[in-house]
């Protein structure tokens, strides 16, 4: 039988919680800073292309904080190895626009498979991403 929540175990969740979202937010604005196209301008005129990239760029990040929270052991653990995540998401998007330059001009362009190659790229690292932090 699951141990009753307690208020220990409901701050020690928000506390965690509120580090994965704050480190989600963070990264999330480090994008936005550094993508040539603006990604949040074109998701509200309707741009697919944006919002699929962005919506990958958010779980590509994601998956790696998952992984940080659920095998740390401190709170400070989670935050750091978070943080080491954001900057191999961030990497891995200067890579992608490295094997394509015009990634940024066609998501702008609402050109769909660009948004979805870059989704893909930010989930693939994502996962490899989380899948090191297993010890």
């Amino acid at each position: 039988m699951d141990a009753p929540i307690n208020a220990h175990s409901f701050l020690n969740f928000l506390a965690y919680a509120g580090t994965g979202i704050g480190v989600l937010v963070l990264a999330a604005v480090a994008v936005l800073m550094i993508t040539p196209h603006r990604e949040l301008s074109l998701i509200r005129e309707g741009n697919t292309a944006a919002a699929t990239a962005f919506s990958g760029t958010l779980i590509g990040l994601a998956l790696p904080l998952h992984s940080a929270i659920s095998n740390s052991v401190s709170l400070f653990d989670a935050a750091i190895w978070g943080a080491v995540s954001v900057v191999v998401q961030l990497f891995a998007f200067l890579l992608a626009r490295l094997v394509a330059p015009k990634l940024s001009q066609q998501i702008t362009n609402n050109q769909t498979a660009a948004g979805i190659f870059s989704a893909g790229v930010s989930i693939s690292v994502g996962l490899i991403n989380a899948a090191a932090m297993t010890p």
